[in-house]
């Protein structure tokens, strides 16, 4: 499989390695399974010869045109934490040469694949334009906003929807390298994992901070520090809207346009993480810790615990 690696100044640095280091593993590796699958040919493509990564590495590149006919483009994600100059970014004529690469690539029905920030510059190129994708968890409500015609699932690590797959946060580039492989050779991109001591991690649920999301809005930082004073008992969306002086149904609209998610689940994530913490830190039993969080029984805040986290309530109290 022939594979365009695009690189451009600020790139993100362990992203790109880890797309390189994970095929790379994968070619030396092929030859230990009984059938290995064709070799992943890579060439690093830019617009100019050598771009600086975003820790001011050089890389050199092959011109743009060698991506021409290749079998899948992979694009790292920008090297850029703050929303605001994230988005000057992506829209900026600094990225038209990656913008159009994306988009020819797709045009001629050619793969396309990229994680973290990266999923920016495919919306910002357009052809996540009616399809599913993910993101780093953090900027899901900036996702949001401004690509509303993308359906965003922050929750997922990788997600492939009609030829363009996403994978989540920064380290999500070793998730999407795997998933790369695997598409060829499962059995392959398992035997990656193993020899890098990689585990699987299909949802980025365990690792989102809700508080944070929540601050991208006013009243939604609002509604979370009022679930929080009440977080012991019933929590009603109206006796929520009425201390917040809206209406139940503005409360429930700007919750969903801006964490895409209900109000109630929005209330579940912060039990969950809560529980979470008290059952890393203190000694009280999980009927307490329900309670604590609103549950009257344990065996529903154990199912949910198992379900957003990932984990059992004894493996996390073991950490």
């Amino acid at each position: 499989m022939d594979v365009a690696l695009v690189v451009y100044d600020g790139v993100f640095d362990s992203g790109l390695s880890a797309l390189l280091d994970v095929l790379d593993a994968a070619n030396g590796m092929r030859g230990e399974l009984p059938h290995p699958p064709p070799v992943w040919q890579v060439t690093t493509v830019g617009a100019r010869r050598r771009v600086r990564t975003g820790a001011g590495h050089l890389v050199t590149a092959e011109p743009v045109s060698a991506a021409a006919h290749a079998d899948l483009l992979l694009v790292p994600a920008l090297a850029e934490r703050r929303p605001d100059t994230l988005l000057e970014q992506i829209a900026g004529p600094a990225l038209a040469p990656v913008r159009d690469l994306v988009a020819a690539t797709r045009e001629r029905g050619a793969p396309v694949a990229s994680a973290c920030t990266g999923t920016f510059v495919l919306a910002e190129s357009g052809i996540l334009d009616g399809r599913e994708a993910t993101t780093t968890w953090w900027l899901a409500p900036l996702f949001r906003k401004r690509f509303p015609s993308v359906t965003l699932d922050e929750t997922r690590m990788v997600t492939t929807s009609d030829g363009v797959t996403t994978a989540g946060a920064a380290f999500g580039h070793v998730d999407l390298a795997l998933a790369v492989v695997r598409m060829t050779s499962p059995a392959l991109a398992d035997l990656i994992a193993r020899y890098l001591v990689v585990d699987e991690r299909p949802s980025q649920s365990a690792y989102t901070i809700p508080s944070a999301l929540a601050q991208n809005d006013p009243l939604v930082a609002a509604f979370e520090r009022w679930v929080r004073l009440h977080l012991d008992g019933p929590i009603g969306m109206a006796e929520a809207a009425r201390s917040l002086g809206v209406s139940e149904r503005t409360l429930q609209r700007t919750v969903r346009r801006v964490l895409g998610t209900s109000p109630l689940r929005f209330v579940q994530d912060l039990r969950v993480e809560q529980a979470s913490h008290l059952l890393r830190t203190t000694d009280l039993s999980l009927e307490s810790i329900a309670r604590k969080v609103g549950y009257e029984h344990a065996n529903t805040l154990r199912i949910l615990l198992r379900e957003r986290t990932g984990n059992t309530a004894g493996s996390l109290r073991g950490r």
